[in-house]
Parts: C-alpha cells; sequence; structure tokens
C-alpha cells in the first residue's frame, strides 16, 4: 500500500501525530485535539484499515503499520514529530521513535510486552468485542446520543465511559465493527509482535497506564527499564484509553515530554560524545604504554 492514511490536520506549533489503537479510530483522540492545537500542529490519523484509510496488502505487522505512518508523514511533509499513542498506536510511536522520527513520546498502554497467557486474554477479549460489536452496529448510533447509551459501549476502555462523546462510541464502532483487516492485525499486530530495538530510542518518553485498566495492566511497565530516557505515570480513575477519563492530564504530560526533548537531545549528544572518546583515549594509553620502558616487552 503506497496510498496515505485518512488524516486530519489541525493547529499550529510544532507536529504532533495522534495514534489510536486497535477497536477504535482517531475519533477516540476528540477530547484532547481542541486542548492541543494552540501549541501544536495536530495530525490524527486513521490506522490501516480503520475509517477510510486503505488495509495494507501485506501483513499488518507493527513494523508495516509504521511504515504506512512514516509514508503519511512523507505525504504531509513532516520529518520528526512528537507522538501520542494509545495501545497499538503507542507501540507504533515507540517504533517510529526507534527509527528517529519521534522527537518525543507518550505511549499509553503500548502493547508488545505482554507474555503468552495474557495474549490468550487480550486476544479473546478483542475477538468477543469484534462478534458483539458487529452484531451491534445498527444501535451504535442511537446509543451513542445518550450517556448511559455511551457508558454500555466504552465501560471496557474507559473509567468513565458517561463522559465521553459520541464521537468515541462510532470510533470504537469503526475500529471493532467497521474494521476492514480486523483478524489479520489482531494476529500480526498485536499477538505475535515481539519488541526490538528500544535501547537505540533516542528521545524523551513517557510510558502511561490508567490504573483501572483491565486490559493491559501490568504491561506497560515493563517497557520502562528497556527504553532509554522514560519514565512511568499511573493515571488514577483512568482506563486502557483514557484521553476522554483525563484529557488535561493527557495533555500536560504531552506538553512535559516535549519541553524535555531539548535537554534530553544534549544529555544524548554528551553520551555520544563519551562513548566515541573513550575509544580514542584508550588507544592514546595503550600507544604511551608502548613506548614507554614499562610497556616495552623484555
Amino acid at each position: 500500500m503506497t496510498t496515505p492514511l485518512s488524516r486530519t490536520r489541525t493547529g499550529t506549533g510544532e507536529p504532533l501525530l495522534l495514534l489510536h489503537g486497535m477497536g477504535s479510530s482517531r475519533r477516540d483522540f476528540t477530547a484532547v485535539v481542541p486542548l492541543l492545537t494552540d501549541r501544536f500542529d495536530v495530525i490524527d490519523v486513521d490506522l490501516p484499515g480503520v475509517g477510510r484509510s486503505p488495509a495494507l496488502e501485506e501483513r499488518p505487522t507493527v513494523a508495516a503499520i509504521t511504515d504506512a505512518v512514516e509514508r503519511t508523514l512523507d505525504d504531509e511533509g513532516v520529518g520528526s514529530v512528537h507522538v501520542l499513542g494509545n495501545s497499538l498506536g503507542a507501540r507504533v510511536a515507540l517504533e517510529l521513535a526507534r527509527r528517529g522520527r519521534a522527537r518525543s513520546v507518550v505511549a499509553i498502554a503500548p502493547s508488545g510486552l505482554n507474555v503468552p497467557p495474557e495474549r490468550v486474554a487480550q486476544g479473546s477479549g478483542m475477538a468477543l468485542a469484534r462478534v458483539v460489536m458487529r452484531t451491534a452496529a445498527p444501535l451504535v448510533a442511537p446509543l451513542s446520543r445518550s450517556a448511559l447509551g455511551r457508558a454500555a459501549l466504552l465501560g471496557p476502555l474507559k473509567a468513565r465511559p458517561w463522559s465521553t462523546s459520541p464521537e468515541e462510541a462510532i470510533g470504537a464502532r469503526e475500529g471493532f465493527a467497521d474494521s476492514r483487516d480486523f483478524w489479520r492485525t489482531l494476529l500480526w499486530g498485536l499477538l505475535l509482535d515481539v519488541p526490538r530495538g528500544l535501547d537505540r530510542i533516542d528521545c524523551p518518553v513517557t510510558l502511561v497506564q490508567g490504573v483501572a485498566d483491565w486490559i493491559s495492566s501490568g504491561q506497560t511497565v515493563r517497557y520502562l527499564p528497556l527504553t532509554p530516557g522514560s519514565k512511568f505515570v499511573p493515571l488514577v480513575w483512568a482506563g486502557h484509553a483514557p484521553q476522554s477519563d483525563r484529557p488535561r492530564t493527557i495533555v500536560r504530560l504531552v506538553e512535559e515530554t516535549a519541553d524535555r526533548t531539548a535537554q534530553f537531545t544534549d544529555s544524548s549528544a554528551l553520551r555520544y560524545e563519551q562513548r566515541n572518546r573513550a575509544p580514542a583515549m584508550a588507544s592514546v594509553k595503550r600507544a604511551s604504554q608502548a613506548g614507554s620502558p614499562d610497556g616495552k616487552a623484555v
């Protein structure tokens, strides 16, 4: 697939990419986009096979999905971006960082580091949600108009589902019921994904997880020792997709992580200089020892 992903672009400032999770669409960021556009040039995309984005012809692995995101950034004329991602979108955000396309990353409940029993449970839950949502698809629009209906639709993803918007409920239908490549993405993008090369990430990363997240509870913190320069922030009264549970907190974390970019760049440059200075100093020391009487063979 060479066609760019479907996206919206609003606001002014440094570019900020929004990446939703599996089982949703770009509508899932409805609560935070208006709070971000004063500072950032916000690019909100539908991942492959969701919304108006075409499905991938190749296997929808994290690498292939990230390729599609990169092509979209290229089409927009954007190089590196700040990234806010959730679940599968957070995993793609970390892959962008590994490739050097991210200035900073806020990763909410990234997938990828769950152990086999957790993968089986997560896969079963996603499969069930797909079947239920496809069956109930005609009812989603009417249910989305009431707080009670939205709570029924989004309860597994949010800690405060009644406070969500109708847009987010429609996004769940787009991600579960209407997704054109759901089963392949579930297999290749979630269940078989194994992150590699996280030690090559060279930008500030904030790992976020809702305390009420039962979908990926305990998985996010596993990224902490594997990702240089990362920090972990638990969110009280927040679920797996807390964009509408704690919108102002999410925005603050994005801003704070973006503000760390300059400091992180300076420290990275220092580490790079020290790594390159060490072999040179060792070479000088060996040459000095070889030229001294004590360093010569007898």
